[in-house]
């Protein structure tokens, strides 16, 4: 993967590519997409788009590593306000539901599984622009809820990686083995809510006086 960053090529129309091939990706998925298409939407020439990326896959990374940042950015937005965690918290639920849940969120997941023994840096690098950015803004909220006292937890960094695991709970397994793909908003609330109620009994200021 090392490689692959020193192949890609920026230009004036370097922003102009990716966004085209977010809009293919996220309807298509990886296997789907073509590069005819992905052209077609960005409004460039197949040659232009080859010379900013000259491999699908590349490409797919690239885009899918700006999506894991933007969710990153969002979740920085929540997490520097001093809101309490019962106004935060559920909304960060809803936000990593929604990206694992979404067509883009799941093809992100399956490719890094799939290429992760022919490119190992894949995984790594997925991970450090996604799951572990929007896992140090949850810490640092969580971090200071604990300093105003709405929160009592000793190890901030378990508590925002228990967090985000209960935000999977019953969906995770039934997407990533196809056994379901369509969740209602109720579905996903029924989910963040769960997730949301478990996390403040371990966590909430009530266990510091029990």
């Amino acid at each position: 993967m090392a490689d692959d960053a020193s192949l890609i090529r920026k230009g004036r129309k370097f922003d102009q590519v990716l966004e085209g091939a977010r809009t293919i990706f996220s309807r298509e998925g990886f296997e789907g997409a073509s590069v005819d298409d992905i052209a077609r939407a960005a409004d460039v020439s197949k040659a232009t788009l080859y010379s900013y990326f000259p491999d699908k896959r590349i490409l797919f990374v690239e885009v899918a590593k700006r999506e894991c940042r933007r969710q990153a950015d969002e979740a920085l937005e929540l997490v520097t306000l001093a809101a309490p965690p019962e106004c935060v918290l559920p909304e960060a639920a809803r936000r990593i539901i929604d990206f694992f849940l979404s067509e883009f969120g799941r093809q992100v997941f399956r490719i890094c599984v799939a290429e992760a023994d022919r490119f190992p840096e894949l995984g790594r690098e997925f991970y450090e622009s996604g799951p572990e950015l929007v896992r140090d803004r949850i810490r640092a909220y969580l971090d200071g809820a604990v300093a105003r006292g709405e929160l009592v937890i000793e190890d901030t960094l378990l508590a925002a990686d228990q967090f985000a695991e209960l935000c999977k709970a019953d969906v995770f397994p039934a997407v990533i083995f196809g056994i379901r793909t369509n969740f209602t908003q109720a579905d996903r609330d029924r989910i963040s809510n769960g997730a949301v109620e478990m996390f403040m009994a371990r966590y909430g200021p009530q266990r510091a006086k029990s």
